[in-house]
């Protein structure tokens, strides 16, 4: 009795720990069952919104917050693209009022907007005026392709020839993308009045207006930087009376023989940065007109060309004054000219503080030039009033140059000569052969702070400074 005593009383022992294991056992595994129930709850509960809160497990936080979403909503309102006002983009439907629509909205936005010209699309419009000032900074984004109607035939009878996109006080602005302006300029360059069409560059009777491609007038603090244009019907872009312009990585091309169509050109503008572009077309890279001050070009391929020039100044004899213009570092190469100063009889005013530095030339026709006697016929008649011409540095110019023309040409006005000239460091050779001209100078007094090759022995030393600051104090 006893044993079985013992015997009852071991079994019951041992049954209770046995519980007690597979209490322990259930423990563990309903806590695992929790944990792994909880963290798919918390990951659950980060893909859908509840009504309810729920507790979230310590252990399940990331130890980095997720990125918030994106606005899409103030995005999307900020941008304005031409197809949502109508523009089609088949290069044959008018696309003008989806454009002017387009802008006028993001010119009333109270934050910066952007008129968006997607990729992959024509967009055809006809001369137009952007107008601003507008509310706060725009961006007009060109991606594809914007071009006008092709050639006069086709422009329409009241619009004016004179001029395609204009830009109108605007204040804070940026011209860029990848796209392409497509002047197509063919047709207004064949016009019987343009220069080529004659015999010996005579022009003949007809009509003879035609568009400057983009014109900003007016404006401020604006942006040009990443276009492709080509083809204009005249100057490229134009710039009359702004500040604070900077134009960045453009790209312009037209014909040798295309008539007028300036890359660049400034005219009443100050506060000028033109950098790491490329111009080949049929007239100046860039030209620099009256009333300009503060330009700072850098980094440009120019040419084939009429090369860099500050001028025409003087015409109709008209006051002109330029000063504090820098061309450095740069590129010219195949050009009619190098770097060009030139006036018309008649005129006055002054040009003063110009430096032409690091620059180099490959087969270039006339690579340093001073014209004071600019005439577009063989019928101007000889003046006793000129622009004074003062105070141009040449420093380190070097490479070839046509041999039809001298490398350095200094024909300054009788009555006004040209004063403080001052070369170092030139060194221009011939493109072919080993004949070198000498240089040409009239009326110039400069000095060389270096041997230059050619050897210039023409300048006039010293210079009339009475003359000098009676110019410049007109300016």
């Amino acid at each position: 009795m006893f044993y079985k005593c013992r015997a009852s009383l071991s079994d019951k022992a041992n049954t209770m720990e046995y519980s007690r294991v597979l209490s322990l056992v259930f423990c563990i595994l309903a806590c695992c069952f929790f944990f792994s129930t909880t963290q798919a709850r918390s990951h659950k509960h980060s893909k859908h919104k509840h009504g309810h809160a729920r507790p979230v497990s310590q252990i399940s936080i990331s130890p980095c917050p997720s990125p918030e979403p994106a606005n899409q909503t103030n995005n999307s309102s900020s941008v304005f693209d031409v197809r949502s006002f109508g523009a089609v983009g088949n290069g044959i439907a008018d696309d003008t009022e989806a454009f002017k629509a387009a802008w006028d909205k993001a010119c009333q936005a109270e934050e910066s907007a952007v008129v968006f010209v997607p990729y992959g699309y024509s967009f055809m419009i006809q001369s137009t005026i952007f107008t601003g000032p507008c509310l706060s900074r725009l961006v007009f984004q060109v991606d594809g392709t914007i071009m006008p109607p092709d050639g006069p035939d086709s422009w329409p009878e009241n619009n004016s020839k004179r001029q395609w996109l204009v830009f109108y006080r605007i204040n804070e602005m940026s011209l860029q993308g990848g796209g392409l302006i497509d002047g197509r300029g063919e047709n207004w360059w064949n016009l019987p009045c343009k220069p080529h069409k004659g015999a010996n560059g005579t022009t003949l009777s007809g009509p003879c207006d035609s568009p400057i491609a983009i014109r900003f007038f007016m404006s401020s603090n604006l942006t040009v930087q990443g276009l492709r244009i080509k083809n204009s019907p005249q100057f490229n872009f134009r710039f009359d009376n702004c500040r604070d312009v900077h134009i960045e990585s453009i790209y312009i091309t037209a014909p040798a023989l295309s008539p007028n169509t300036d890359g660049i050109h400034i005219e009443n503008t100050n506060n000028v940065k033109i950098y790491n572009s490329v111009v080949s077309n049929g007239d100046d890279c860039v030209s620099i007109g009256s009333g300009s001050y503060n330009v700072d070009i850098k980094n440009i391929t120019c040419g084939p060309s009429h090369g860099i020039s500050i001028g025409s100044l003087g015409n109709h004899n008209s006051r002109a004054c330029v000063s504090n213009i820098t061309v450095r570092d740069s590129v010219l190469k195949y050009s009619d000219n190098g770097v060009r100063i030139k006036t018309w009889q008649g005129g006055s005013g002054a040009v003063s503080g110009v430096t032409f530095s690091n620059l180099h030339m490959n087969n270039v026709r006339n690579p340093i030039i001073i014209d004071q006697f600019y005439c577009l016929t063989k019928q101007c008649t000889n003046q006793s009033s000129a622009v004074l011409v003062s105070n141009i540095i040449y420093s380190n110019i070097k490479g070839t140059y046509d041999i039809r023309s001298p490398a350095m040409h200094f024909a300054c006005s009788d009555s006004v000569p040209c004063t403080n000239l001052t070369l170092s460091d030139v060194e221009l050779l011939p493109d072919q052969g080993d004949l070198i001209l000498d240089p040409f100078c009239w009326n110039a007094y400069g000095d060389l702070q270096t041997l230059t090759i050619p050897p210039v022995s023409c300048l006039i030393e010293g210079g009339p400074r009475s003359l000098l600051q009676n110019y410049l104090d007109h300016c």
